[in-house]
This record gives structure tokens, C-alpha cells and sequence, in this order.
């Protein structure tokens, strides 16, 4: 059974990780796994993302960071998507002041408080600040790897070397299991040469630990935070919401090889085989062949021009 805390991380903005986070739940859960998504990140917009009001929220991952409530009572679920969320608000950026106050333990806290319901999930999926800070040190000393979203641009290469550096240093200080899940490029776009250059680097250097997973640049994937959705309850035939549904399928995999793919792997299948126009084709056969032609070879030209090159420009 595929059971583990994959932490969303990069001290980069921009590069994917709220997205990544909420849609990777949503596609998890949909093969049946019971899913938390922890919205780690001050400006709450995983929790806005899945529909929930951050402005209004009773209890918070603040709460449960600084020990003023039990992780169960902070807990909501996501009915539509099928998975559960802790929400976050601006309230983190207190938490993180005061656990900086704090001498010892401080990087243990979240780590203690999902000790009680660790049992209950398949998967926790931590979405991290845009920071090294010591929300991301909690996050990455409670999780079992970490998956590392971004964009294949020279700014996103050079802070990945830095992440790199400190998931080392977590490793060899508070937690020796954590390992790099994998690195996803993200907001791909295949007609951009920098993005194909950064992307054969990052295979060339990290070779299998390089999902085969891209997430393209998406107009729907972009949209559905903005209805408090998922990508796949947004629109589940978008070429968004089938990258984070294959990349769940490679997750999985990963894990266990010989796990059945996912139950609706591929939706464009139906749209794109269509029937063949035979009966048009039948019909233009019979004009091929004008036996009486009283001018063959003029006609034979005229007929069957020779193929167009395409014009591929200067």
C-alpha cells in the first residue's frame, strides 16, 4: 500500500507548489486513497483553492503548531474532492515568530501533532511556504520525501541547488528517512528552447528522480482556484487536470509497479477516435477512373497532383 508524507517544497515563487499540492490530493483521492492536504503556507491560498474561507476559519494550522488545539478539531473535509484539509490563514506568520522563540523541539511540531491521525491517511500532502523558513523545516522533518515542482527557467535551477543544500542538511540533523520524491516540471510549454534546455539538464542530472509527468501551461488549470475547485471537479477533461491525474498513476507506480492504473486514465480517448468517412471515400473512387477520357495524361496531372511540401519558414 502506497502510504507516505510527500512534502510540496521550493523556496521558489511562482513555480507551481499550491497548484501541485491541492490537484495532486484531488488525484490521489480519486484512486480511492484517503488523502490529507496541510496547507502550510501563510497565504492560504490551498485552503481558498478547495473552497474554504481562510478569512473565517475557527481553528488553523497555527492552532495545531503551537499546541492550542488537537489536529482532529482543525481538520475539515473536502466533500467534492474526497479528501481532508488543515487549513492555514495569515495566522502562520505568527506561529513562525513564535516558534522561532522556542529552544528546542521547534522543528518537531508538526511532525508530533500528525502522530495521532497518521494512521487514518494513505498519503499527507504538505503544501510549503515559498521559503526556507521553519514552516518548510516542520514540513520537511515530518515527511517522507519531498517533491520539488517547478519551472524549467535559469532562476528555477538556481534556487533548486539551494533546496538541495538544505534537504541534505534535514536529512543528516533531524530526519535521516527523507528522501527526494521527485522534481515535477511545471507550466510547461514545449515551444519555449530555454524550457527544453533546463529540462534536459535537470534529466541529465537527476535522470529517474525527473518525473515523466509534465504539467503543461493550462487555461483551466489556472481557473479553478478561482471557483474553489480542483482541476478535475473544474473541468476533469483539461489537459491540467490529466497531467496531475498521470502523475498520481506514476506516483503510485513508482511504488508499486504492479498497481492497476487509475480507473479513468485516459478521458480524451472518446473525443478523439472518430468513425471513418468510408462512404465518402467509396464515392470519390469511381472519379478517379475516367476510362473514356480523350486526354489521359493532361487529366492524370490535374488529377493527381504532386503532394505540397508544407511551408515551415525562413
Amino acid at each position: 500500500m502506497f502510504k507516505r508524507i510527500i512534502a510540496v517544497a521550493n523556496q521558489k515563487g511562482g513555480v507551481g507548489k499550491t497548484t501541485t499540492a491541492v490537484n495532486l490530493a484531488a488525484s490521489l483521492a480519486a484512486t480511492q486513497r484517503r488523502v490529507l492536504l496541510i496547507d502550510l503556507d501563510p497565504q492560504g491560498n490551498a485552503t481558498m483553492g478547495c473552497g474554504v474561507d481562510k478569512r473565517t476559519l475557527e481553528r488553523s494550522a497555527t492552532d495545531v503548531l503551537l499546541g492550542d488545539c488537537n489536529i482532529v478539531d482543525a481538520i475539515v473535509t473536502i466533500e467534492g474532492a474526497g479528501f481532508d484539509l488543515l487549513p492555514a490563514n495569515q495566522d502562520l506568520t505568527a506561529a513562525e515568530v513564535r516558534l522561532l522563540t522556542l529552544l528546542a523541539g521547534r522543528e518537531h511540531r508538526l511532525e508530533k501533532a500528525l502522530a495521532p491521525v497518521r494512521d487514518r491517511y494513505d498519503i499527507v500532502v504538505i503544501d510549503c511556504p515559498p521559503a526556507l523558513n521553519i514552516l518548510t523545516v516542520n514540513a520537511l522533518t515530518a515527511a517522507d520525501s519531498v517533491l520539488i515542482p517547478m519551472q524549467c527557467e535559469y532562476y528555477a535551477l538556481e534556487g533548486l541547488s539551494g533546496l538541495m543544500s538544505t534537504i541534505e542538511q534535514i536529512r543528516d540533523s533531524v530526519n535521516p528517512k527523507l528522501e527526494v520524491e521527485g522534481i515535477l516540471r511545471t507550466m510547461f510549454d514545449p515551444r519555449n528552447n530555454l524550457s527544453n534546455d533546463v529540462a534536459a539538464q535537470l534529466i541529465e542530472h537527476f535522470g529517474d528522480r525527473v518525473f515523466r509527468t509534465i504539467i503543461p501551461r493550462n487555461v483551466r488549470l489556472a481557473e479553478a482556484p478561482s471557483f474553489g475547485v480542483p482541476a478535475m471537479l473544474h473541468d476533469k477533461d483539461s489537459r491540467g487536470a490529466l497531467a496531475y491525474l498521470a502523475l498520481a498513476g506514476e506516483l503510485i507506480r513508482r511504488d508499486d509497479p504492479d498497481a492497476p492504473p487509475l480507473e479513468e486514465p485516459e478521458p480524451e480517448v472518446p473525443t478523439v477516435s472518430r468513425p471513418e468517412p468510408e462512404p465518402v471515400a467509396a464515392a470519390a473512387e469511381p472519379e478517379a477512373e475516367p476510362e473514356a477520357s480523350p486526354e489521359p495524361e493532361a487529366d492524370e496531372s490535374l488529377r493527381y497532383p504532386p503532394p505540397a511540401i508544407p511551408y515551415l519558414g525562413n
